[in-house]
């Protein structure tokens, strides 16, 4: 009987593009809180984001058969996750009419813990990225992946991908230095 424990992660994988689901969940079970962290960041709200992750999760499950590259597994299920989140928020902006709607969908009212202006400045400087902006802040800062991952991940070069870090996080020190003064 196999150790799924003790199983590479390359071997985990080869099992599961051969259908064995316990070799998937051992996959899953590694990666879910950096796929959950990473939902959160791009919809700011626990329960989509936990929706996001399950839809990627079943997604990836039923088309591993079709990843190419083994070494690509953790950037394959990001993808699909980053996708499900786009749909996720085109979804959101259909059903948001108003501005003020908008301001309470996204819990931006009442609170009042010691700190709560600070996060509200850093959640609307996060906010006011472009979307490419934010998967890489959201890759980088919450997910900890490196400049060449998320360029494997964005279909983009890897110093691309740190210049426009690079401008995003100024943009928000920009925004929090306003929000501060």
């Amino acid at each position: 009987m196999y150790d799924y424990e003790k199983g590479s992660e390359q071997e985990l994988i080869r099992r599961a593009r051969r259908g064995d689901a316990k070799a998937f969940a051992k996959l899953y079970s590694g990666i879910y809180k950096d796929l959950y962290k990473f939902a959160l960041c791009m919809l700011r709200h626990p329960q989509e984001a936990e929706d996001a992750v399950s839809e990627a999760v079943i997604a990836a499950y039923e088309n591993i058969s079709g990843l190419k590259k083994e070494s690509s597994f953790r950037s394959w299920i990001f993808k699909i996750l980053s996708n499900q989140c786009r749909q996720t928020l085109t979804r959101r902006q259909r059903e948001i009419v108003s501005t003020e709607d908008t301001h309470i969908y996204l819990g931006k009212s009442g609170g009042n813990e010691p700190d709560y202006a600070q996060q509200q400045d850093v959640r609307r400087a996060f906010e006011s990225l472009d979307e490419e902006e934010r998967m890489i802040v959201a890759f980088s800062v919450f997910g900890g992946y490196t400049s060449e991952e998320i360029a494997v991940m964005l279909k983009k070069k890897a110093v691309t991908v740190r210049s426009r870090k690079s401008r995003a996080l100024e943009k928000m020190r920009v925004d929090l230095g306003r929000a501060e003064g």
